[in-house]
Parts: structure tokens; C-alpha cells; sequence
């Protein structure tokens, strides 16, 4: 028996539409996050986990009953809740003597995972603490980073792509500057990354363009990087090929500047410019002198 005959096709729409929604597709849906309590969870990260899945929603599933797992020993059960809850994103929260309020966020590929970080919390304001205005749920964020470290160190240049693929949300065609309503700020100084989330205030200027100010509205951690669990290149370039269908087709004879200018070349065959109409006004047509003049090679005289 052929194995392609042992594949159970579904039986109902529902189960169809199930499969479809998770086959492989040349623009692949949202990342959908899962965020995991461990089973010695304390107070602070359990706070820190429902406020990371309210910045998160809709794209995102909160486990609200304890997991007894460790990531960075074994990753099985991880890869299980991925597969079940179709999410390639994930942040798991614990707490220990060793390891006192403990984040470890992490993605994945295939299932398994690519790229893990732990993060220690040392300070955190969650969002019941900022009596201030909210944003509407799942207003997609924009993100920015501050410092040189991001750049310069592997692992804060890991931290950085992985933050971005966490909390980048949709992708939209366009963009209404009204739209653009919620900041999240990263900093890395001095050995720890500072996390502040601020609501954008669109203020009146007397001009077309408002005046813009911040306003903090949580959550705020405070965090310092402990271990991490980085793929390899190969396996890392792996995870970012892209198909051939969404690769930009190359043109022939066209070429771009550093400033983004188009430059085209044309090949023309070569014209006779001795044959080449030019004058088409009435005014412009040549006096039967002057056609006389030019067959006997005689410059005509210049009326005064």
C-alpha cells in the first residue's frame, strides 16, 4: 500500500477549511503567539504575561493553567502546544531561586524551535498602574530601537529580529496617520533593554501637520539578558528562504541609483536624420525660391 493511500483525507467542511488554513502559502498568515505559565510562576510574571497577551490580541493564546516545563532542557512540550494551537511564536514565564522572574521568548520553525532567549525582569509596571488612555485591541504598534549594542552584538541583533517578528502585527498595504496611535520603545544600555510602550497624541499645530506627543499607558519592563539558545546560520538562513514566486523578477536595461532613481536604457535602430520631417506649420513650408535657389545651389537673398 502506497503511504500517499494511508493519508486520511477530512470528512467534513470544517475539518477541510482546518487543513487549508494551515497548508503552506507564498504569504503565510499573522504569527499567532502562545504565552505559557510555568508551574512555579509567581504573581509579577503571571501580570507580565496578561499584559504582553492584551498588547498581543487577537493574535495571540494565553494558557492559563501551569505548564511544568523547562525550554532550555526540553523543548517537546513547547513544539506539542505549537503544533495544536498553530502558533510559531511563544513567551514562557517561571520563577525560581536561581531564576527569579524569568521570561523566555523564542519562535519557531517547522515546529521546533529556532532561536530562544531568557530575559530576567527586574522592574515592571503593568497597564492597571497607568491610569491613562488605551489603545483598541490589536492596533498594530510601531517599534524602535535605541542603541548601538542592537547592531554590534549577535545576540542583541537576534533579540532585536525576534522582538520585531513578536510584535509586528499585520501586514497592511497602507497606512492613515490616524492610524498610527501606539509606540513600542526598546532601549539596550548598560547591559539591560528597557521596554516602554507609549500612546501617540495628535495635538493641534495651526498647520496641516498636528503636533505629536507621548503618553505612556504600559506595560514598562525593565529586563536583563541571561541565556540564550541561538540556531545556527545555516539552519537561520534556512528559516528566511523565501519562494520563487515572491522574489522581484530582474529587468533587463534598468538600473537604480543610492538615492531610489530609475534609470532605463533603450536600443533603437539606427534612423536617417536626412529624411526627418520637422516642419509641419504651414508657415514654416519652403517658398518656391527658395526650393529654386536650393536646386541650383544658390543661397536665396535675404528680404529687408
Amino acid at each position: 500500500m502506497d503511504a500517499l493511500d494511508r493519508v486520511v483525507k477530512p470528512k467534513t467542511k470544517r475539518a477541510k477549511r482546518f487543513l487549508e488554513k494551515r497548508e503552506p502559502k507564498l504569504k503565510e498568515n499573522t504569527k499567532n503567539a502562545m504565552l505559557i505559565k510555568g508551574g512555579n510562576a509567581n504573581l509579577t510574571v503571571t501580570e507580565v504575561l496578561k499584559d504582553i497577551y492584551a498588547v498581543k490580541k487577537p493574535f495571540a493564546v494565553l494558557y492559563k493553567k501551569k505548564n511544568i516545563t523547562r525550554p532550555f532542557e526540553d523543548q517537546t512540550s513547547l513544539e506539542f502546544f505549537s503544533k495544536k494551537s498553530d502558533c510559531s511564536l511563544f513567551m514562557f514565564g517561571s520563577h525560581n531561586k536561581k531564576r527569579p522572574n524569568n521570561l523566555i521568548i523564542g519562535r519557531m520553525f517547522d515546529y521546533h524551535v529556532l532561536d530562544m532567549i531568557e530575559l530576567g525582569i527586574e522592574k515592571f509596571v503593568s497597564l492597571k498602574d497607568i491610569k491613562n488612555s488605551k489603545c483598541p485591541e490589536g492596533t498594530k504598534p510601531m517599534l524602535i530601537f535605541a542603541g548601538d549594542v542592537f547592531d554590534v552584538n549577535e545576540e542583541y541583533r537576534r533579540l532585536k529580529s525576534l522582538l520585531i517578528d513578536f510584535f509586528r502585527g499585520p501586514s497592511v498595504p497602507s497606512i492613515r496617520l490616524a492610524g498610527l496611535e501606539y509606540v513600542l520603545h526598546f532601549t539596550a544600555v548598560d547591559g539591560k533593554i528597557y521596554m516602554r510602550s507609549y500612546k501617540v497624541l495628535l495635538k493641534k499645530s495651526g498647520c496641516k501637520i498636528p503636533r505629536i506627543e507621548l503618553e505612556e499607558m504600559g506595560p514598562s519592563l525593565d529586563l536583563v539578558m541571561r541565556r540564550t539558545h541561538l540556531a545556527s546560520d545555516d539552519h537561520y538562513k534556512k528559516s528566511l528562504k523565501q519562494p520563487k514566486a515572491l522574489k522581484p523578477k530582474k529587468k533587463k536595461n534598468i538600473s537604480h541609483d543610492v538615492f531610489g532613481t530609475t534609470y532605463g536604457r533603450i536600443h533603437m535602430q539606427k534612423q536617417d536624420l536626412g529624411k526627418l520631417q520637422t516642419r509641419k506649420m504651414k508657415g514654416l513650408r519652403k517658398r518656391p525660391a527658395e526650393k529654386s535657389a536650393e536646386d541650383s545651389g544658390i543661397s536665396p537673398k535675404k528680404s529687408k
